[in-house]
């Protein structure tokens, strides 16, 4: 058997930081409940698609917003995800700090886009004010954590480590994860203890064009992932992360479906649903944590499946 991990991280966006309060409301609208002529394809439609074919998700929530535009909105979100049955942990975009109307740190007064551009003492504030958010929101207790952009560093463990946080999905090789001075000699591919947690990277894959690429939909196509499944189940590997994103089954201006994200994201749903026999998706609770010492090489997909995704995302974009 082999864990799979379908994460969505959660976040709100006003496309900009000016006339925030006034941008607010409808961008709430259009980042979770994504209403487009053909139906809403936020974050209430894969809420209800997993929940469908049986499946768990993890949802990593962004609740910095919520110091500035208040507490109802962030409640809001966390009822929609309790409601369906699917796991909540925390997420933080660091932009939002200098916006906050109660100040969250002293002397903040420019915007720090990543979290790893914080003190260990300002990193361990920051989480557990993100605790205390999720938490007086309505969620239990979290035991996971994603940073924002993927922008950590090993005081970020030391912080999570603080707050009694025990799993981190924050390292991606292909997006600053060996700079984060979390093994930085190789990728970082499968589960390892560090700093007291237990961080789970992002599963990254070669395509056979140089450099590395990560598990998302929007990113590889459905054959990609699904020979990628395979290759990890049949390599004894422990843990596979996949990302998504609330507006992920929208188009880049948020107006319409995307119908090519949408096919591979029920395409990852059957499969994961009939081979229950064979990969077990799961959350962050009850997990046994695992630590493997010598990280294998990343996975390998076949140079033919990289030349149909990038043929099938230019027909994406045509359409766009």
């Amino acid at each position: 058997m082999l864990d799979v991990f379908l994460t969505v991280d959660v976040e709100v966006w006003c496309n900009g930081w000016e006339d925030l309060d006034a941008k607010f409301p409808a961008a709430f609208r259009r980042y979770i409940y994504g209403p487009t002529r053909k139906g809403d394809y936020g974050l209430p439609y894969q809420l209800r698609q997993l929940r469908d074919y049986g499946l768990t998700g993890v949802f990593f929530v962004e609740p910095l917003f919520s110091t500035r535009f208040g507490p109802d909105p962030l409640v809001e979100i966390l009822g929609l995800i309790r409601e369906e049955g699917h796991e909540i942990q925390l997420h933080l975009h660091t932009e939002w700090v200098d916006e906050s109307n109660q100040p969250l740190l002293d002397n903040v007064s420019r915007k720090r886009q990543y979290l790893r551009y914080f003190s260990l003492e300002e990193q361990t504030i920051l989480i557990q004010a993100g605790v205390l958010l999720i938490e007086s929101a309505g969620a239990p207790r979290v035991n996971a954590f994603r940073a924002g952009g993927f922008g950590f560093n090993r005081d970020t463990l030391r912080a999570l480590n603080v707050n009694q946080i025990a799993f981190d999905s924050s390292y991606n090789a292909s997006m600053l994860g060996q700079d984060s001075g979390v093994s930085p000699e190789m990728p970082l591919v499968e589960p390892v203890e560090c700093e007291g947690v237990y961080e789970y990277p992002m599963t990254v894959f070669d395509g056979g064009l140089g450099g590395l690429r990560h598990a998302q939909l929007t990113a590889c196509s459905y054959q990609e992932m699904e020979g990628l499944l395979w290759q990890s189940l049949e390599s004894g590997r422990k843990a596979f992360v996949i990302l998504s994103h609330n507006f992920e089954l929208l188009n880049p201006s948020m107006d319409r479906p995307d119908e090519i994200v949408i096919e591979r994201f029920h395409k990852l749903c059957s499969f994961l649903d009939r081979h229950r026999d064979c990969f077990r998706v799961r959350g962050f609770h009850g997990l046994m944590p695992v630590s493997v010492p010598v990280q294998p090489a990343p996975l390998t997909s076949p140079v033919w499946k990289t030349g149909f995704r990038i043929l099938e995302q230019g027909l994406l974009r045509r359409l766009r």
